[in-house]
C-alpha cells in the first residue's frame, strides 16, 4: 500500500511527509501501513485527498 501512494504523491508533486502533514498524522504514518493496517477513516481521508477509491490504494483496482 505504501508504494501505491508513494507513486500517488510522485505523480501529484507531493512528498508523503507533506501527505502526512496535510492530513494531520504523525511522522512517518504512511510508510508504517505496510506493517500494520491503518483505520478506515484514514484510508478514507488519502484516498479523497487523491480522488481514487480504498480498494486502488489497495492495490485492488489500478491507481495510478
Amino acid at each position: 500500500m505504501y508504494e501505491i501512494i508513494k507513486k500517488l504523491c510522485e505523480s501529484n508533486s507531493i512528498s508523503v511527509f507533506s501527505l502526512e502533514r496535510k492530513l494531520g498524522f504523525g511522522n512517518g504514518a504512511i510508510s508504517k501501513w505496510d506493517n500494520s493496517s491503518p483505520t478506515v477513516a484514514n484510508l478514507k481521508k488519502v484516498a479523497d485527498y487523491f480522488g481514487v477509491t480504498i480498494e486502488e490504494l489497495l492495490g485492488e483496482k489500478e491507481a495510478v
